[in-house]
């Protein structure tokens, strides 16, 4: 997988513009003037928490020993599952809930931008690229970066799209994870048929 299919994949499984109604009813406590603050440090948060999968997350792939192929497998199936859920949503944390005060790492930071499918797909991406650490830290980089930028800008995106403008965008991604899901599963059935 080459760098631009690796920020695609991480973008649209930070999924940002899906976050953006539970990042905003998240926030709907919080003073006004202090929300950018808020979303840039709970941004900062997830992206140190991505950082140390990125750089220790091998570590448990190797003592567990995992083969190439089931990370790719696998890693198809994860993939699927996520985009799944983008395109046929359930109802998620913050949709019914309300939070009392300021949010501080959790669910912003965890679970919403670095979530368990994005680290699973963090260690896969590694694992398949063995020895491009470099690459990928500029790839992680890239997708989280614009994922803050979609996040910092949420209330504007809100105010354009609307609610079912979002939802469209969402579903669309999740159709493009589809494809790359279903790719990333038959890569590895066919490496392991190669055996």
């Amino acid at each position: 997988m080459d760098i631009t299919a690796a920020v695609i994949t991480l973008f649209l499984i930070m999924d940002p513009l899906g976050n953006i109604p539970l990042f905003l009813a998240a926030l709907k406590s919080v003073h006004p003037e202090r929300r950018r603050r808020v979303l840039l440090r709970e941004s900062l948060f997830a992206y140190f928490v991505l950082l140390a999968f990125l750089f220790f997350g091998s570590f448990v792939l190797q003592f567990l020993r995992l083969e190439q192929d089931t990370i790719s497998v696998a890693g198809g199936i994860v993939l699927f599952l996520i985009a799944v859920r983008m395109i046929f949503p359930i109802e998620r944390f913050g949709q019914s809930d309300d939070l009392e005060g300021e949010p501080f790492l959790v669910p912003l930071a965890v679970p919403l931008i670095a979530g368990p499918s994005t680290l699973a797909v963090l260690l896969l991406l590694q694992r398949s690229a063995p020895g491009q650490t470099g690459w990928l830290l500029l790839a992680l980089t890239i997708a989280w970066a614009l994922s803050a930028i979609v996040l910092l800008s949420s209330t504007i995106l809100y105010r354009l799209l609307g609610q079912r403008g979002l939802i469209a965008i969402e579903r669309l991604m999740g159709m493009i994870l589809v494809m790359m899901s279903v790719q990333m599963f038959m890569n590895g059935i066919r490496a392991f048929l190669a055996r």
